[in-house]
């Protein structure tokens, strides 16, 4: 994905030291932990109550599952996706994201972890004031009842975390460290051991929102676009255990034109 890159001074409050330190204990050259530590993007997942620790636990931010609620005027999207998820605005942790969401109101998911059905998956704002009702699952075709999967609901918490880039390895400094003899998957080990030692173990399936994705194949080749959220099937009960990105470029999302998001989903 092609993003613009963070800086450990605008991105994210890195001490130095721990930068060295961590370096050194894996036997990394500095120069190549500071290359990671340049291209950190913040990000904030999204995880039910029994992966958060009590100091962790406050305001929940997002439910996953469920039916949605929408305003009088508005109907299911076409295609009648799943509703996946609805996030809080309000409640997410601020000035923390590179990306302009709403701070209020609420953002609702509608995807189909099914094979192949991104061209019925949405994403709507609803302003904090609408009148909203919470809308059934069953609807008609032709007089014919038909029923919309609907996901267990989950309460979701926000946890602020970070993420590097797919390709932060691609530069001089770690190209003279592997030219020297290091071990690659030192590299590997060294990026999860620094990542995990600003916010802890990364939450495997976690909803993640903003940062750079953890692409299961290729990461969506969009140009300019950055990640809106990510969510893996397993996350919801009974669901195929397919990955789906939700991309934008960053004016379509700082502008709210959630219509022109895409959607990649991968297996």
């Amino acid at each position: 994905m092609s993003v613009a890159c963070g800086t450990i001074a605008s991105m994210i409050s890195i001490d130095e030291r721990y930068v060295r330190r961590t370096a050194q204990e894996f036997g990394i050259p500095e120069a190549v932990a500071e290359q990671m530590a340049q291209r950190l993007r913040p990000c904030i997942y999204l995880v039910p109550d029994g992966q958060l620790s009590r100091k962790e636990k406050g305001r929940p931010a997002g439910r996953a599952g469920g039916l949605p609620w929408l305003p009088k005027e508005v109907e299911w999207p076409d295609g009648r996706a799943p509703f996946a998820l609805a996030i809080d605005c309000a409640a997410l942790p601020g000035d923390v994201l590179d990306i302009t969401l709403p701070t209020d109101g609420h953002l609702l998911f509608f995807i189909d972890f099914n094979y192949s059905t991104a061209d019925s998956s949405a994403v709507l704002h609803v302003a904090p004031d609408a009148d909203t009702t919470e809308r059934l699952a069953t609807y008609e075709v032709n007089g014919e009842r038909r029923e919309t999967h609907v996901y267990e609901p989950c309460t979701l918490y926000p946890v602020v975390g970070q993420t590097v880039a797919h390709n932060w390895y691609d530069g001089p400094e770690v190209d003279a460290f592997l030219e020297s003899g290091g071990d690659d998957m030192l590299l590997d080990e060294f990026k999860v051991a620094f990542l995990s030692g600003i916010h802890g173990e990364p939450f495997a399936g976690a909803i993640q929102i903003g940062g750079y994705s953890n692409p299961w194949q290729m990461p969506p080749a969009q140009g300019d676009c950055t990640l809106l959220a990510q969510m893996q099937g397993d996350v919801f009960k009974y669901a195929n255990p397919f990955l789906n990105l939700i991309v934008g470029t960053g004016e379509e999302i700082s502008a709210r034109r959630f219509d022109a998001l895409r959607f990649e989903q991968q297996c």
